[in-house]
């Protein structure tokens, strides 16, 4: 998926044995680029002081800091990349307390585990299903999504991101549906009540089949306050409470179970801190009853103070159980059987109809989909939206920092924590990367902002609440134990020095033009000032971390740092994880030297969204300048293709010190310590580097298209039309493939370990940045107008069909999509960006 993020399997550093090799010839272009790198240089040098000047003069102090110690004042302080960034949080704002805060309370915000409930706050009380499911006639317990459940389909067909949400899981003949609602009357406790309907259907697959299901819903206190038992469990049918207590949030509270079906319940209560491994406990106590008593049933017994309780629903198989969960019962116990039974039975069957019939009716008025589209396109169009919405999540922990100076501060080996805060987010994908990712929000939030500007405005405010001092975030969120248990130990740690795509400057200069338009409602637009005027502080400082961090050499170029030299041994080119592109092909030899042109259009976008938002929305006349003379040089089209054009091409490309003739090959590698030497891949440089433009066409190539910089008249957009379209390059019947097959990495595996990753494969995100242009350059004036509108609308489709099919043969969204067959391949469900094909239905793009 995207990259830096620890989705790459990390590698021991091991020292290689020397050896002399020969390899094929290839097409050298060394002397050519050698003196064009000299040229640039020169012009580079010539320019740096007229240029730099507007840049070095306005963030002069702020590099002050950068480049000061790094604690705040004083050994007793702080270190500065654990320090919070001084100022007022986003999420304090009027608009995201009040009602607002209360009506987002409660929600599915576990998206790790395939129905789960929380609220916002750290120590919530939680819920969540679990269930028995059949393969090779063997029970196997359901609880964490998981790829290796083998689930033939599963996610929230329908979810508004607030109080409803429809889901459908299909297990090996077993379909279950989770039907989620919220509602708030009067004597309901702080963020009202919740019920969910649990329906289960089987289809027998083979005469061994039980013919009994086994679900399993629980309630636990992450606080550990103790849970009551309900007084008749054990005769469900006169009384329906499970289990009730008391929080300081919501007052008193009560759990009931409702059916017109006929089962058994049994139930376990347990006392432990540990909720991540909650599955296992109960698989394990199972197993005891099998062995011990030869039922598979729960026994009735209860650890004293639980703050778990674990019930188990059996019965013949088609049936429907009503959980209710209502709140303020010690206040108003003489209304909670009415509303108890008003989120039960026929009555929450009539309200889950009208929020479908509502959820239908918004998809249809927001994302308007064309006439040709068939129906169950839309219907895969709001089962993206609605998994993408209804796998938003509340996370609460603190990020493992690397800091390897000496510090008190300090927690394990060389990491340190960053202050305890709470995260609320999308997430790519909910078996797979079920936390927040900074550069894949961005195109999250594409959509959400769309689909409710408060819910996506709180995300952001979220994200850029994490911000330290120095106006850094940590580009992968890894906060409580829930989220811990699903990521290794090596991926756990953040680098402060590493950044990732700013891609939430996508959205904002969505809401800004928005605002110039008047697309907003009064309120909506008075909420969106007060949220860019809160803001504006933390905006500036993140842009300035990037314009002084990641800067390169000469003004107006940046290269992404993290790159290592000392680990490229075994990568055939040395990733750049913090860049979201990983293995995309960059110079083979990482210096200060680079030139990265993807960052380079990034800061652009930043640089002329803060132009933008300190001229529209916020009085900020000394930014605004400085704003605008750095977006006028990002975007000087001479300079850029001095920088990073290559005429022989046609084609953009990064700068650095490369050599083309490199290849992994097999040598024996001495390990560490008394282990025998083993053979591996190993990197081979055949030709010495030279600074040079990098040939890889490809994704990055296409920035400068995509930040719509290129003339609309110039040769030069011809042929980036060009190499879009061609075969040869990156064009396939189901998306653009990320780099072309004339590359040299072209599907090269970059380890031993590490399989063509952004070498090849289609990826939704930069397919809809490219449809984007495209269709912005059919509608401008110029000699390719008609071709852009052609090659739009063919791509368009190319990709509509390609999901649609994948969708329809597999029951999921993919990852990403092979570049030769189209198949769906990587993380799956996918619902990130891959929910993006939304927006390419719908024709909705940035309007900048």
């Amino acid at each position: 998926m995207s990259g830096g993020d620890g989705r790459k399997t990390a590698r021991n550093r091991i020292k290689p044995s020397t050896s002399t090799v020969s390899g094929e010839d290839h097409r050298n272009r060394k002397g050519l680029r050698k003196e064009r790198g000299k040229d640039q240089l020169r012009i580079l040098d010539v320019n740096f002081v007229l240029l730099g000047f507007i840049i070095v003069t306005s963030f002069v102090a702020l590099l002050f800091v950068f480049r000061s110690v790094q604690f705040s004042d004083g050994d007793d302080q702080l270190p500065r990349v654990i320090t919070p960034f001084p100022g007022p949080k986003i999420t304090d704002l009027e608009m995201f307390q009040g009602e607002q805060k209360e009506s987002l309370y409660w929600g599915t915000y576990r998206p790790h585990v395939y129905f789960g409930v929380r609220s916002r706050t750290p120590e919530s009380l939680v819920a969540g299903l679990m269930w028995l499911g059949i393969k090779d006639s063997r029970y196997f317990m359901r609880h964490m999504c998981q790829d290796a459940d083998e689930l033939q389909t599963y996610g929230w067909n329908k979810h508004n991101g607030r109080d409803y949400g429809h889901q459908v899981l299909i297990d090996h003949g077993m379909t279950l549906t989770t039907s989620f609602l919220k509602s708030k009357v009067n004597g309901s406790g702080y963020g009202g009540d919740w019920a969910v309907q649990v329906g289960v259907q089987s289809e027998k697959l083979s005469k061994d089949m039980p013919d009994m299901a086994h679900i399993f819903f629980y309630v636990a206190d992450e606080g550990q306050n103790a849970l009551s038992l309900g007084r008749s469990v054990s005769e469900i049918y006169e009384k329906s409470l499970l289990a009730f207590g008391s929080r300081a949030d919501v007052g008193g509270w009560e759990l009931h179970l409702k059916s017109m079906d006929n089962f058994e319940v049994h139930h376990v209560g347990l006392k432990t801190p540990h909720i991540h491994n909650l599955s296992d406990l109960v698989q394990g106590i199972l197993g005891v009853q099998v062995r011990n008593f030869g039922h598979l049933e729960l026994p009735d017994t209860s650890d004293d103070s639980p703050n778990i309780f674990v019930y188990q629903i059996s019965a013949r198989t088609t049936f429907r159980a009503d959980i209710a969960f209502v709140t303020g019962t010690d206040i108003d116990e003489d209304r909670v059987e009415g509303r108890v039974e008003s989120l039960t039975g026929t009555s929450l069957i009539s309200q889950l109809h009208k929020k479908e019939k509502e959820f239908d009716d918004k998809f249809k008025k927001i994302f308007n989909p064309s006439d040709k589209l068939d129906s169950e396109s839309v219907e895969v169009g709001k089962a993206a939206v609605g998994n993408l919405l209804g796998g938003i999540g509340y996370f609460y922990g603190q990020s493992k920092i690397l800091f390897p100076q000496p510090s008190k501060h300090r927690s394990d080996g060389d990491s340190i924590l960053y202050w305890p805060a709470e995260l609320y987010t999308a997430v790519p994908s909910r078996p797979f990367f079920p936390r927040g990712f900074l550069w894949d929000e961005g195109f999250h939030q594409l959509l959400i902002w769309r689909w409710d500007t408060y819910i996506s405005m709180d995300i952001i405010g979220h994200w850029l609440d994490l911000m330290n001092i120095d106006g850094w975030i940590p580009r992968e969120q890894i906060l409580g134990a829930e989220a811990l248990s699903k990521v290794p130990d090596e991926f756990v740690i953040q680098r402060p020095s590493n950044g990732n795509p700013p891609t939430l400057f996508l959205v904002l200069q969505d809401l800004v033009c928005g605002m110039k338009r008047n697309k907003f409602s009064a309120t909506e637009s008075k909420n969106i000032s007060a949220f860019f005027e809160r803001s504006f502080g933390r905006l500036e400082a993140w842009f300035q971390w990037f314009n002084t961090t990641q800067s390169g050499k000469y003004t107006s170029s940046y290269y992404w740092h993290g790159r290592k030299e000392s680990q490229t041994i075994f990568e055939l080119n040395p990733k750049t994880l913090s860049s979201g592109l990983d293995d995309y092909p960059r110079a083979s030899h990482p210096t200060d030297e680079e030139r990265h042109l993807d960052l380079r259009c990034w800061m652009l976008l930043a640089a002329d969204c803060m132009r933008s938002i300190s001229e529209e929305l916020v009085e900020k006349k000394e930014s605004r300048k400085a704003y605008k003379e750095t977006a006028k040089l990002l975007a000087d089209f001479d300079l850029l293709n001095k920088m990073h054009f290559d005429k022989d091409y046609g084609a953009y490309f990064d700068y650095g010190n490369h050599s083309e003739k490199v290849r992994l090959r097999r040598q024996l590698v001495e390990k560490n310590g008394n282990q025998p030497p083993s053979l591996e891949l190993v990197r081979e440089v055949l030709e010495e580097p030279v600074l040079r433009l990098v040939p890889h066409v490809g994704y990055v190539g296409l920035f400068p298209f995509i930040s719509k910089v290129i003339p609309s008249k110039s040769w030069i957009l011809e042929k980036q039309l060009d190499i879009i379209s061609n075969t040869s390059t990156l064009w396939t019947n189901y998306g653009l493939r990320s780099l072309s097959k004339t590359s040299s990495m072209y599907i090269k595996r970059n380890t031993e370990h590490d399989p063509p990753y952004w070498r090849g494969p289609i990826w939704m995100n930069m397919n809809y940045l490219i449809l984007s242009s495209l269709h912005h350059y059919s509608k401008e004036e110029g000699p390719y107008r008609e071709r852009a509108e052609t090659i739009y609308n063919e791509l368009r489709g190319n990709l509509i069909r390609n999901v649609m099919k994948n969708y329809k043969q597999t029951g999921y969204l993919w990852e990403q999509y092979d570049q030769k067959k189209g198949n769906g391949k990587g993380a799956h469900p996918f619902t990130g960006w891959t929910s993006l094909v939304v927006l390419i239905m719908a024709e909705s793009y940035s309007e900048c």
